[in-house]
């Protein structure tokens, strides 16, 4: 009979073929009102992200879920968008708009707005597109975007909601602070790097002729950013630190700028740290900030000694030498530390050399890690400003309780002691960013009511009357409160600074009062937070919401647990008195082949797009599935994704096979009748099979589910039983193999999506008919019977049978295809009846042209045991005995010695600890490879006596 499939597999013709269909008919949710729910969130790609290895990873695993719950019957629903990315997606705009020779500021805020909307609906779509390619079965109907209507409705409504109970408040704090953006950034958009810089030593002379104990009439500090002593507050010790105790609370001068401040007590002073002493710069440093709150240093009285651009400014005390005004930060360094110099309190570095002479620096060499933004590219500054921050200390503590009573469980639990440490010391979180792109903060200010002077106008908003809601209209009806005056009378302005204006140009200005918005957006993290419930509609009490929350699953990266993981559980459990998933599965990082982290600077970035090019999306899938091992990060390996396109293509090549013979697809979810020890033995290893993929997918072990449908398709379909079936394709024979076909492909299919539907339907077609139902609908196997324990038996000792000659011909160098005959003196009661049932078989796979049930005849032989049985195989004829145990001997003495040689260097604490890692890997696994070979030709050897 021909085939349906071509000869070759060929995964681009099926791929675009079968998600065109699948998205076509809506096959991604189908309609299943009545079935229980099953629902999981992406986690939103940036809108102007494109596919890196790590969505595939994340997306392959949710797939594999979605995928499977739907086989099993689910209302299974994947929810899908992207976010809106507000620094990210404003800085690819105004690039855009670089090469143009515009620029932002050329527009009002809304006009620049539109400009993004434009580019969102031209040049959006790319990350979705990609994970079409990777064959991800999302709701594309239900597609969401954080800056959709329903959306920005939600996130204003929890704003407004957090602030009316006291979780949201405006705060003077340090913040990550990017130069080149202008805006605040969270931690995760932060990235250190190594830095070459230096550690400058200074003397603080100590005021009014004070001294330490040994006479010294300063403190020594250091510092690797001396720029920052313009805004210094005080000076730290340790209170236990002897050689300070009798100077704490005395006064001490800054050089440069003349500041007296205090000396202050602090356990933040390391006494075994340098001097002992510490320069205290709070509103510059996170560390000092903190120091110096405890110290009584209120932020409003903190000094700030840059501005937005990182230029330096007067600060409030008026103490910074004009000639610094206006400095770069960097430019700012190098004038303290010229002047400090030139002062005689700079202390210098004192080295020697190779030959003895003394080396005289400014400063000890050092290399500094350093914040820089990631995308602004430039090193972070900590300022103080004025922030919007919520109470995340409060709305941690449900999380905090769920995961200790198991209502949320995480996979793998060792990141509990993570999750636990940071929740429990969680900081303020910094929510308001200094961007246009993004959800506006829903806060108006307006002018300050003075008993004395009237109205007064505070640009800065840090005194300003402050009204919250979720629209202009109950912002003036709050005003007008406040005020004490109509809602018709107020007014708006764009700014603070065009404020007065606007309440000089109305008509009853002593009735009117002007507000103006917060010119602020929300992270992107605070939207994000709330992708659980508000994808499902919410605050409206929608069906979907009531039957999808909450969600059954979250699969994330490891290191976004804090930055939305957490923050999802915050929001939801507040919002909807639920946890938004009772299961969190935190996967690893997918890494260079040499273990390295991927990053473009490195050159070891693996575009998953170039890979699915070259072996297909099922390919790719399958490795990522493979390869995640609970608590492990995956290491990029391109043979491997090759040789998950090999197990396609045995499949494929299986599935031919079978058409050639007949074999169709089934018509029965239950197992067919079967009479024949090797039928009932596949039907027993598809039940075998099931279940341990269930286990495994109950326990989200990926590797332990693709392995076990890997193991059960190549080894045992592929490789026994069609061995075991040739020449016998009776009915009933058919009739299994097409049913044992059929549910590799359906237990097969959340993983390799394309090909196991290719498959599905050619099968069907050998049969003269199209199956009525695609493979993505079909159900989850239920073979209804047991395992045939009798049949197990007799078919696996056969199969021990074959493998154990084989593997003796083999290490004697005998060709595969020699004909043996063997001896069996006293064969067991299972030898003799599988031996009786399956001599045909054994003969064609083992090759054994006769078993006698005779000693064996004199001379060289090699033993097989299968069992308790053994099995004696004369030799005389077949190979030169002598030189083959010659052989052998010369390999296994070269492979002992390598043995023994690797683990004398590994015993060897020098190399293990001094090598390279890469080194350290490769002698273990040589030594692991020697250690086996060593024993395989030693058993080798024992065969011939």
């Amino acid at each position: 009979m021909s085939t349906e499939l071509d000869k070759t597999f060929d995964p681009a013709a099926i791929e675009a073929k079968w998600y065109a269909h699948w998205e076509g008919n809506g096959l991604f949710r189908p309609e299943r009102p009545n079935a229980p729910p099953f629902t999981i969130v992406n986690p939103p790609p940036n809108v102007t992200g494109s596919l890196h290895i790590g969505h595939a990873l994340d997306n392959t695993l949710q797939d594999i879920v979605i995928r499977y719950e739907r086989l099993r019957g689910k209302d299974a629903l994947w929810v899908v968008g992207v976010d809106h990315a507000g620094i990210a997606t404003q800085m690819v705009v105004e690039r855009q708009m670089e090469e143009r020779q515009d620029k932002r500021t050329n527009y009002t805020r809304e006009q620049f707005i539109d400009k993004v909307w434009e580019w969102k609906e031209e040049s959006g779509g790319t990350i979705t597109r990609q994970l079409r390619r990777l064959g991800c079965s999302m709701d594309w109907s239900r597609e969401q975007f954080t800056m959709d209507e329903h959306f920005t409705r939600a996130v204003l409504k929890v704003f407004v909601d957090l602030y009316n109970q006291g979780l949201i408040y405006r705060d003077k704090r340090l913040v990550n602070w990017d130069p080149k953006l202008k805006t605040a950034i969270s931690d995760l958009e932060v990235e250190t790097r190594e830095v070459k810089g230096g550690f400058w030593h200074f003397k603080y002379p100590l005021a009014d002729g004070v001294k330490l104990d040994n006479g010294q009439d300063y403190i020594e500090v250091a510092t690797t950013r001396p720029e920052t002593m313009l805004a210094d507050m005080a000076v730290a010790v340790h209170p236990e630190d002897e050689r300070y105790k009798s100077v704490i609370g005395k006064d001490i001068l800054q050089p440069i700028t003349g500041r007296r401040f205090k000396v202050v007590a602090d356990e933040h002073a390391d006494p075994e740290l340098g001097s002992g002493a510490v320069k205290i710069t709070p509103g510059h440093d996170f560390n000092d900030f903190d120091v110096g709150k405890r110290a009584g240093i209120e932020p409003s009285q903190m000094l700030n000694m840059l501005d937005a651009d990182a230029h330096v400014v007067q600060t409030s005390d008026g103490l910074v030498p004009d000639k610094y005004l206006g400095m770069d930060r960097f430019e700012a360094r190098d004038a303290v530390v010229a002047e400090m110099k030139e002062l005689g309190f700079l202390i210098p570095h004192v080295t020697k050399d190779k030959e003895g002479n003394e080396v005289i620096q400014d400063a000890e060499p050092r290399t500094i890690q350093t914040p820089f933004g990631d995308r602004g590219g430039v090193v972070i500054e900590p300022w103080l400003t004025d922030q919007w921050y919520v109470n995340a200390a409060e709305l941690a503590k449900a999380p905090i309780e769920a995961v200790k009573t198991g209502k949320i469980e995480i996979v793998p639990k060792t990141w509990e002691k993570t999750f636990f440490n940071w929740m429990d010391n969680i900081q303020p979180w910094c929510v308001s960013r200094q961007l246009w792109w993004g959800h506006r903060i829903p806060a108006w200010y307006g002018p300050a009511v003075d008993s004395s002077v009237g109205l007064t106008w505070d640009r800065s908003t840090a005194s300003a009357p402050v009204f919250v809601a979720e629209t202009d209209e109950d912002a003036k009806i709050q005003a007008a409160l406040f005020y004490d005056v109509e809602p018709s009378n107020i007014h708006f302005a764009e700014d603070g600074i065009q404020a007065p204006r606007v309440w000089l140009e109305t008509k009853r200005p002593d009735d009117s009062i002007v507000l103006w918005r917060d010119p602020d957006v929300l992270d992107t993290w605070f939207s994000s937070a709330l992708w659980p419930f508000a994808t499902l509609g919410w605050p409206d009490e929608t069906e979907l919401l009531t039957k999808h929350y909450p969600n059954d699953l979250l699969v994330s990266g490891f290191d976004i647990l804090f930055f939305w993981d957490a923050r999802m559980m915050m929001q939801g459990m507040h919002f909807m008195k639920d946890v938004p998933w009772p299961k969190l599965y935190l996967h690893g990082l997918v890494r260079a082949a040499d273990g390295q982290k991927m990053s473009k600077s490195k050159g070891n970035v693996v575009d998953p797009l170039g890979l699915i090019d070259k072996y297909g999306a099922d390919a790719l899938r399958f490795f990522m599935a493979a390869m995640e091992s609970q608590g492990r990060d995956i290491k990029m390996d391109d043979k491997r994704v090759e040789g998950y396109r090999n197990f396609a293509t045995k499949l494929w090549n299986a599935t031919r096979f079978c058409q050639s013979n007949g074999i169709g697809a089934s018509t029965s979810l239950a197992a067919p009748r079967a009479t024949s020890a090797v039928n009932r033995w596949i039907v027993g290893e598809v039940v075998e099979t099931l279940s341990a993929l269930d286990k495994a997918m109950a326990e989200l072990r990926f590797d332990a589910a693709a392995n076990t449908i890997y193991h059960f398709a190549w080894d045992t379909f592929c490789d026994w039983y069609i061995e075991l079936i040739k020449g016998n394709f009776d009915d009933e024979t058919k009739e299994v193999a097409g049913w044992v076909l059929d549910q590799i492909l359906v237990m097969l299919h959340p993983f390799m999506p394309f090909i196991t539907e290719e498959l599905w339907h050619a099968q069907s077609r050998v049969n003269g008919t199209e199956r009525p139902y695609e493979l993505i609908l079909a159900k989850w196997p239920q073979p209804s019977t047991a395992i045939d324990a009798e049949a197990k038996t007799e078919v696996d000792w056969l199969i021990a049978l074959t493998s154990g000659i084989r593997a003796a011909k083999n290490e004697l160098g005998i060709a595969p295809g020699t004909k043996l005959a063997a001896f069996c003196e006293m064969p067991s009661e299972l030898a003799a009846k599988a031996v009786s049932n399956n001599m045909a078989a054994i003969e064609r796979l083992a090759r054994l042209s006769t078993i006698e049930v005779a000693p064996a005849t004199p001379g060289a032989a090699m033993q097989v045991t299968v069992g308790n049985d053994i099995f004696v195989i004369p030799l005389a004829g077949v190979i030169d005995i002598d030189a083959e145990k010659a052989r052998l001997e010369k390999a296994m003495a070269a492979s002992a010695k390598e043995r023994d040689a690797l683990a004398k260097r590994l015993d060897n604490p020098n190399f293990v600890e001094r090598a390279k890692p890469e080194a350290v890997e490769k002698a273990k696994a040589d030594h692991a490879y020697h250690t086996a070979e060593a024993e395989r030709l030693a058993t080798a050897l024992a065969r011939l006596g």
